[in-house]
């Protein structure tokens, strides 16, 4: 009997604001507090309240049998509380009935598995302790940032209190074998649950894609999809970003009609069910060794740091802010942590092709250089607070 594990990722980042040279010294608030909040109140209206309201009543329709996942981050869940707090309320609700599990996550969404463990332990900290606070559960699960994952981070994953971790099925590290089943570090640290991103995509990607030769997708086609792995498959690990649902794919395409119906299709074969990653985890053995020394992600064909890595704007960017780790003082921390927010170098790529169109969709910037430009002369602001910080604490010593 195979088990759907669905996971959504539910993330939006605080965009800076027009911050130019001139502003450095001057302007101290570098977040579009604006802008933020509308696009806060378009998601809302356009993809969570409605989507959270079919989920909820899915999961009473069939009396707890559907189940799902929600990686939601810290970041976001404060704008939710000051801005949405009906949405907190939904997603209270969804706790209560049992059938919802909330992964851990990285509080700012932010890469900084990549350059401080310190760090990284904290945010995901801060994160466990928002969701217990909130919801009242204890996540066991955890996703990264963009689903980041290498070998040398389980055992920090495992100490933090999880005992699974959520991937990216890369095709070339798995080769002849299937995301289909339980896997785990070469340490066995953790237990390994692969994203199947064929059937993730076929739903996130291509659902509204006319050239597609499966367009329409309906929901019993691809409830028989999922069926057809019965035998020959144990997990099929349904993971994608939360906007699919009225944002990326927006209500005129169907993807509403397509959830509301995908639960029941499913439940016409008596061999499938869904079920939450604590769940499989208990239910179904390992079936093998899954080990990437490198970073791999979700994102990009690449399925590695490129998106966020791949040029020298990124990686100066990147470096120059960690770097001030040990200089931040207290009352900057928060700032600090917030320019973190991957979305902000995601915003910096300079791919072409299809990824580069992605990338140019979710960017808020007419340029990747623009991008650059803005969140250095925001760092140089920064690093010119720190200095003077430092200055008056050495004066008043």
């Amino acid at each position: 009997m195979p088990s759907i594990v669905f996971y959504f990722k539910v993330h939006q980042p605080e965009r800076l604001k027009h911050y130019t040279v001139f502003d450095i010294g001057e302007e101290k608030n570098y977040f579009d507090d604006e802008r933020n909040k509308y696009y806060l109140d378009r998601i809302v209206k356009k993809c969570y309240q409605p989507t959270l309201e079919i989920l909820l009543d899915l999961v009473r329709k069939t009396e707890g049998k559907f189940k799902f996942t929600l990686g939601i981050t810290g970041i976001l869940l404060e704008n939710l509380k000051k801005h949405h707090p009906y949405i907190i309320k939904l997603l209270q609700d969804l706790s209560k009935t049992g059938s919802v599990e909330f992964s851990g996550e990285n509080y700012y969404h932010s890469l900084s598995s990549l350059y401080s463990l310190k760090e990284f332990k904290e945010q995901v900290l801060l994160h466990k302790k928002l969701i217990k606070n909130l919801f009242n559960f204890e996540p066991k699960v955890f996703a990264n940032t963009e689903l980041i994952y290498f070998d040398d981070l389980t055992k920090t994953v495992k100490d933090l209190g999880f005992e699974a971790i959520l991937a990216e099925g890369v095709p070339w590290i798995l080769e002849w074998r299937s995301p289909a089943f339980i896997y785990e570090d070469p340490q066995k640290n953790l237990k390994i649950l692969l994203r199947h991103y064929k059937l993730s995509d076929d739903i996130s990607f291509r659902f509204s894609a006319r050239w597609w030769e499966e367009w329409p997708l309906t929901a019993e086609k691809y409830a028989s999809w999922l069926n057809s792995f019965n035998g020959n498959g144990e997990v099929l690990n349904l993971f994608m970003d939360f906007e699919t649902f009225g944002e990326h794919q927006w209500e005129e395409t169907g993807i509403f009609d397509f959830l509301k119906s995908l639960p029941f299709e499913v439940f016409k074969y008596k061999d499938l069910e869904f079920a939450l990653p604590s769940e499989v985890i208990k239910k179904y053995p390992v079936r093998g060794i899954f080990s990437s020394s490198k970073p791999i992600t979700w994102a990009d064909t690449e399925r590695d740091l490129t998106a966020w890595l791949g040029n020298e704007m990124q990686q100066e960017c990147l470096e120059i802010l960690f770097s001030l780790e040990k200089e931040i003082p207290f009352f900057l921390k928060e700032v600090w942590r917030k320019l973190q927010t991957a979305d902000h170098f995601y915003y910096m790529c300079t791919k072409w092709f299809s990824d580069g169109d992605v990338h140019k969709y979710f960017s808020p910037y007419e340029t990747p250089y623009d991008a650059y430009l803005n969140f250095r002369n925001v760092l140089e602001d920064l690093k010119l607070r720190i200095n003077q910080s430092n200055v008056k604490i050495h004066l008043r010593s």
